[in-house]
């Protein structure tokens, strides 16, 4: 077996062993109503259907054995099988007539890629969290840390990677909004979620071959059953003085159809630390997802739209007016700025508005083929204010509207023992950067063209060993339009080597029109082994490259809702990683664990570095500048569980990353230092599903960082004084509990009250995260007290 497994792995399935009897089939309804999760168990092998209750139970022994056959609500079958050869069973289940004391959802896991392990947030963590974003429900998952600006926009980092290089997948859809940017959140509702898979890798190829850091893939709520049945969450939180509703219906199989509906809507006020009011923190959100399916014999047809819109004020301390005024925000650790808590939401603040629409068609050939085909549409319009006065108060500085298409077609077919996927992509996007704002905007306008086609297989060679591979190729091409001031066009080393862009002038301005084109080729290659007693081992190499984004190319100016002025490089060139990772895992009876190292090597790696001061007519702001080296990525996550007894559980994650700019020989910026985490639960159904946590987390000091400090002018006694900013220090080590409880009522048979109290920073530490843009002005926030009622009916 070894030996067949290396085989394979330099060959890449040159070598196709024996398989053994196949049985597959459809379970369906009295109406042909397909039942997706239905459980068939055929021997000493069971498996679970697909949406379109399709099964495939492959290497099963020729003789007579058992089947049996379960679905909640319908009557099981259960029968005897002579089995002599490949065999097609179709099964229909009648409705069980025992009325149902609640409504259980079960569905198949939708496995991306077999040699990585997938990790995914059960429903009731996306519950426990609905008051807050995606980044900070992703972080429960060990290797998931976050980039913040601020309080309320929170980005997630995967293995030290973030940005355009997590892609964020929403129903299949990559989501398009602006995700360049450092402080631009993902523009997502989480209770809109109804299954959240993190992959760590670059392995997901049938979505594009340039996520370096991992994949966040976001599933909606799938119904399949023939009921109605919804939820609503009320969150109260004390930190904000705020809270949200979330309401959603959903609606099962009626006569083939079915259909979701969810809307949500968030009102808070200033955040608030331990001593002292984050001044210009409120938020404001209102979101809606609908979708309506209609499943046929042979294919099932989907089609769903969202709207995302979001008011984020900008921590005024952020902003200051003169050189003294940053370096001192930064030396004196307090914030420039205290005043009065409040929910309104001034300047400096985002408004973000994202549309998405698509359908999706499923068809299925015969149970072992099917083809998918999606359509969709995105426009995301933002808005960022800084602090202007006059006429100017209430004009956004940058005004971007970014409109994207998308078309996507994959196939699947599954040979015996082989499981064959292959697909195309194409994209267009258009981003309008509006003039009227009377400010240079930071990003152009532009025109963006992407094909892309992948081949991924995986191969059996026995119950215990599985081997995939994949290859894909991407074309991308970019056209812009941005003016340049000729000052700036010779200080950023633009003459000569790009004047080719330059077809106007206009004043102390170059008109130019930029243009790139890149040809990339990404791949996959691992395998999953499983021993004896529940231990498995998942192995994966993979090669992404990711093009520079029209943050990284074209930058040049303030970025009013951080307070930071960037400036891109039109002379970088596409990143290559090339990453491993392996997982070990292993499970008993009370305890499991896994722990993961991984190497990523990063080849062009981009980057923001702080490089100086800029003073400008509406104040002084640091510069960071987009560089390129070569980098080195390596750590390792690690998370055990050990049931005590039927009432205690015991939870440890570790995550550790190391970054290393491998070209200069020093460390890289803005890379996790270690955490910890520990929680205890105590549960006991008897006392109305009483359920209590306490979880501690333990960010230690980031040794290893890159010394960018610099020096610049102040005015001390009326005159010019040299002094050193540090803005490379990280800030200590920090340590936070929080508690979580909650306890669940029935109120009739089919509805339940569920009350929970989620206390954040319990012990109202003053800390700071070096993963907060914003912490050279400002601590983090204090505890946060949060109630929150569930009704399920």
């Amino acid at each position: 077996m070894r030996k067949n497994g290396l085989i394979f792995f330099f060959s890449l399935f040159s070598v196709i062993l024996f398989s053994q009897n196949t049985v597959r089939g459809k379970i369906t309804n009295q109406d042909g109503v397909p039942l997706s999760g239905s459980h068939i168990h055929i021997g000493t092998k069971s498996v679970s259907s697909n949406d379109m209750g399709i099964y495939l139970i492959k290497r099963l022994p020729s003789g007579v054995t058992k089947v049996h056959v379960s679905y909640i609500g319908f009557k099981s079958i259960d029968t005897i099988l002579t089995i002599k050869g490949d065999v097609v069973l179709d099964f229909v289940l009648q409705p069980q007539m025992d009325e149902l004391k609640e409504v259980v959802i079960k569905e198949k896991a939708n496995t991306v890629n077999t040699s990585v392990l997938e990790q995914k947030i059960k429903g009731e963590t996306i519950e426990k969290f609905s008051n807050q974003t995606l980044g900070e429900l992703l972080k429960n998952i060990p290797g998931v840390s976050t980039l913040k600006t601020g309080s309320t926009v929170v980005k997630p980092i995967i293995h030290g990677l973030f940005g355009s290089r997590v892609p964020v997948i929403n129903n299949s859809v990559r989501l398009e909004d602006q995700q360049w940017g450092t402080e631009h959140a993902p523009n997502f509702d989480v209770n809109a979620a109804g299954k959240i898979t993190v992959i760590k890798g670059a392995s997901g190829l049938q979505y594009g071959g340039d996520a370096v850091g991992g994949l966040v893939i976001i599933s909606p709520v799938a119904v399949t059953k023939d009921t109605l049945y919804g939820k609503t969450i009320l969150n109260y939180a004390s930190n904000g003085r705020g809270g949200s509703i979330s309401s959603s219906l959903h609606k099962g199989n009626d006569k083939g159809w079915s259909w979701n509906a969810l809307t949500t809507y968030k009102y808070m006020g200033d955040r608030e630390a331990p001593n002292y009011v984050l001044s210009n923190t409120g938020n404001r959100e209102f979101n809606f997802f609908g979708d309506l399916k209609y499943s046929g014999a042979k294919y099932d047809l989907t089609t769903n739209y969202s709207f995302y819109s979001t008011t984020i004020g900008i921590l005024r301390a952020s902003h200051t007016g003169n050189v003294n005024d940053l370096y001192n925000s930064i030396s004196n650790k307090v914030p420039s700025v205290i005043a009065d808590f409040t929910y309104d939401i001034g300047n400096p603040k985002q408004e973000v508005q994202h549309h998405l629409a698509s359908a999706h068609l499923n068809y299925y050939f015969d149970e072992t083929a099917s083809l998918s085909l999606q359509y969709a549409f995105q426009f995301n319009k933002r808005k960022e204010f800084d602090l202007r006065r006059g006429d100017f108060r209430n004009r956004p500085a940058l005004d971007l509207e970014l409109a994207t298409h998308s078309f996507t077609a994959d196939y699947k077919k599954v040979v015996h023992d082989w499981v064959v996927k292959s697909g195309g992509s194409a994209s267009f996007q258009n981003n309008f950067a509006n003039p009227a704002t009377g400010v240079q905007p930071l990003i152009p306008s532009y025109n963006r063209i992407e094909v892309g086609a992948y081949g991924i297989a995986s191969y059996d060679f026995s119950e215990t060993f599985t081997a995939d591979a994949g290859l894909r190729y991407d074309f991308y091409q970019l056209n812009a339009t941005k003016f340049y001031s000729k000052s700036r066009w010779n200080e950023r080393g633009f003459s000569n080597r790009f004047d080719h862009f330059i077809v106007g002038e206009q004043g102390n301005q170059w008109f130019t029109k930029p243009e790139f084109k890149f040809h990339n080729v990404s791949a996959s290659l691992g395998f999953r082994k499983t021993f004896e007693a529940n231990t498995n081992w998942y192995f994966n190499l993979s090669l992404a490259n990711r093009n520079p984004n029209p943050s990284e190319f074209f930058s040049d100016g303030l970025h009013h809702s951080s307070g930071v002025i960037e400036l891109g490089d039109l002379g970088l060139q596409k990143e290559q990683s090339i990453k491993v990772t392996t997982t070990f895992q292993k499970k008993w009876s009370q305890f499991s664990f896994e722990i993961s190292p991984f190497v990523n090597q990063v080849d062009n790696f981009m980057f923001l570095r702080p490089i100086a001061f800029e003073t400008t007519i509406r104040g002084a702001f640091p510069v960071w500048e987009y560089q390129q080296t070569n980098a080195r990525l390596a750590g390792f996550d690690f998370q055990s569980h050990w049931q005590i007894n039927p009432n205690w559980q015991y939870d440890f994650s570790l995550a550790y990353v190391r970054g290393k700019d491998v070209t200069n020989r020093t460390s890289l910026i803005d890379i996790p230092p270690l955490n910890l985490g520990n929680s205890i639960q105590f549960s006991k159904k008897e006392w109305y599903h009483f359920k209590a946590e306490l979880k501690s987390e333990m960010v230690f000091r980031q040794n290893h960082f890159p010394d960018t400090n610099f020096v610049a002018n102040v005015i001390e006694n009326n005159s010019l004084v040299p002094v050193l900013v540090d803005i490379s220090s990280p800030p200590p080590a920090f340590h936070l509990l929080h508690l979580y409880s909650e306890m669940k009522f029935k109120t009739t048979t089919n509805s339940a009250i569920t009350i929970a109290l989620f206390v954040q920073n319990m012990l109202n530490t003053s800390y700071r995260d070096y993963l907060n843009r914003q912490r050279f002005f400002a601590d983090e926030m204090g505890r946060n007290i949060q109630l929150q009622l569930k009704f399920n009916y």
